[in-house]
């Protein structure tokens, strides 16, 4: 029986490769973003594509009704979905931080809600945090909402690890280093990556088959530099 994966911010860069590889793996995708006109233009198979955002609540309501309807279960959760806002402190209003945890700590925690009744045993969420989002790490200004929001969901993968455990519903976290992505390009126009979008979605995935089985709780730092 093949197993079903939900996607967050498969528009581009590497939830984009994300629903490529795991539709040819015979997976069956279900693919939330906001913009789905250039993913629907893939046909991939087992996909569905649904335009998804996760601040708003009827979206999650019809991401439920999707699951109750087609799927007997859940058993890949990946917490793609991400905003970056590269600005000075001074100049971060706090509606700026608002819009960044809806996006990377609130409204991944709603949609986390929205699957668990759906999850069974060996179920998995993958959430992508960010490096800037470890305590210790090398900090960079400017992104004092975006690497905020990301330790932030890194705490609530802990978290949720600790609660579920007696389900044997396994939470981890990767932290990612810079990966060549528009979001990237957006924020900070001319860096070059060492790692492509392609590269670290096939990291993503050879560990939802895996190392998340075996692991649980857990912070990676998936990065090509130190420290």
């Amino acid at each position: 029986m093949s197993k079903n994966v939900i996607i967050t911010g498969t528009s581009r860069g590497i939830g984009l490769e994300l629903i490529k590889i795991f539709s040819s793996a015979g997976f069956n995708v279900l693919s939330l973003s906001r913009n789905i006109k250039n993913t629907e233009k893939l046909n991939l198979e087992n996909t569905t594509f649904l335009s998804f955002d996760i601040t708003k609540e009827e979206d999650h309501s019809m991401v439920k009704k999707y699951i109750s309807k087609n799927w007997n279960s859940v058993d890949i959760l990946i917490n793609n979905a991400g905003l970056l806002i590269n600005k000075n402190f001074e100049d971060t209003s706090l509606n700026d931080f608002n819009i960044i945890y809806n996006t990377n700590v609130f409204g991944v925690a709603r949609l986390i809600q929205v699957c668990l009744p759906f999850m069974i045993e060996k179920s998995q969420v993958i959430n992508i945090s960010s490096v800037g989002g470890v305590q210790g790490s090398v900090k960079f200004p400017g992104l004092s909402a975006y690497s905020s929001s990301k330790g932030a969901l890194i705490t609530l993968t802990e978290m949720l690890a600790e609660e579920y455990k007696e389900l044997k519903i396994n939470f981890n976290v990767l932290a990612l280093g810079a990966v060549q992505t528009e979001m990237l390009e957006e924020a900070f126009p001319g860096y070059e990556a060492s790692v492509t979008a392609k590269e670290m979605a096939d990291y993503i995935y050879d560990f939802s088959i895996k190392g998340s089985k075996i692991i649980n709780g857990k912070i990676l730092q998936i990065s090509s530099s130190t420290p």
